[in-house]
C-alpha cells in the first residue's frame, strides 16, 4: 500500500473525471464514495467543492495502491461487496446508472443523516413541507428529439394542485416552454446555477421531472415532495434506468 502522505500522480489513485455533466458527476462521485468509505480508499473526486455545497460529503481515505482496476456498471456490485479491496478504481467510462446502483444512491441519500446533512445546506429548507408549489424540470438543447413532449407535461400539470408554478429548462425559446407558459402564465422561470436549482427545486410539494441524471438527482432529493416522471423504454433511452422509485407517479411519454 502506498502512504496517503506521499505525493503521487492521479494513475497512482481512485480519481474521478468529468465525463459527463453535473448530474453524471454526482452519480459517479456518490457510486465511488460508497465504496471508498467500506474500504477506506482515498479518492480524488472531480468537482467535490461544488457537490459539498449540498450537503453532500464523498468519502476520501487513506488507502492508496500501486495498482488500479476497472470499476463498472457490470462489476460494481461484486467490488462493494468484495469484503477486501486492494486496488484503486478506474470508474470514468461508466455512469453508473442501472436500477440496482442508483436505488443504492437513493437509498443512501435519504439516509437519516445524509437526509439531515443535505436539508441543513439548503438554504430554502425553510420552504421543506411549507409550500403547494409546482416544480417542472424540461430538458432539451441536445436531446430535445428525445423530450417526452408536451402533451406530458400538460397532463402532468392538469393532475396536480398547486399555487405557484416555478421551471427550469436548458432552452427557454422551446416550443414546449412557451406553451406551458400560455396556458399558465403566472409560470416562473428559474435561471440559478445548478446547486441553487436542486436546492430551491427539492423544496417544491410537487415535482415534474424530465430525463437523464439532472432531473433524477432532482427527484432523489426531494424529501418532501410528489414526483412526477415520464414513462420510458429501456430499450429506447439515453440515459439510465434512474426513475423506477417506490412512490414516484408514472405518466405515459406521448
Amino acid at each position: 500500500m502506498i502512504s496517503v502522505k506521499n505525493k503521487y500522480s492521479n494513475m497512482y489513485m481512485t480519481t474521478t473525471t468529468r465525463n459527463g455533466r453535473l448530474g453524471n458527476q454526482i452519480i459517479r462521485n456518490l457510486a465511488v464514495s460508497l465504496i471508498a468509505e467500506k474500504y477506506d480508499l482515498h479518492v480524488n473526486y472531480y468537482n467535490e467543492p461544488l457537490i459539498r455545497r449540498l450537503g453532500i460529503k464523498l468519502f476520501s481515505g487513506s488507502k492508496l495502491f500501486s495498482n488500479t482496476i476497472p470499476l463498472t456498471d457490470d462489476n460494481y456490485f461484486s467490488i462493494y461487496n468484495c469484503g477486501n479491496l486492494n486496488d484503486n478504481l478506474n470508474p470514468n467510462d461508466n455512469f453508473f446508472q442501472t436500477l440496482p446502483i442508483t436505488n443504492l444512491l437513493y437509498t443512501y441519500l435519504h439516509s437519516d443523516q445524509i437526509k439531515s446533512n443535505i436539508i441543513e445546506s439548503n438554504p430554502f429548507n425553510a420552504r421543506y413541507n411549507a409550500n403547494n408549489d409546482l416544480y417542472i424540470h424540461i430538458r432539451l438543447t441536445d436531446v430535445k428529439k428525445h423530450s417526452p413532449g408536451i402533451n406530458y407535461y400538460m397532463n402532468a400539470i392538469k393532475n396536480i394542485n398547486f399555487d405557484n408554478i416555478y421551471i427550469s429548462t436548458d432552452e427557454k425559446s422551446h416550443n414546449i416552454i412557451t406553451e406551458i407558459m400560455k396556458a399558465y402564465p403566472m409560470a416562473k422561470i428559474i435561471d440559478c446555477d445548478e446547486i441553487t436549482t436542486f436546492q430551491f427545486a427539492s423544496t417544491c410539494k410537487n415535482i415534474i421531472l424530465s430525463h437523464g441524471s439532472f432531473s433524477a438527482l432532482i427527484g432523489y432529493l426531494s424529501f418532501f415532495s410528489t414526483v412526477n416522471y415520464p414513462e420510458y423504454d429501456l430499450n429506447h433511452i439515453w440515459y439510465g434506468d434512474m426513475f423506477s422509485i417506490n412512490g414516484w407517479v408514472k405518466h405515459p411519454h406521448v
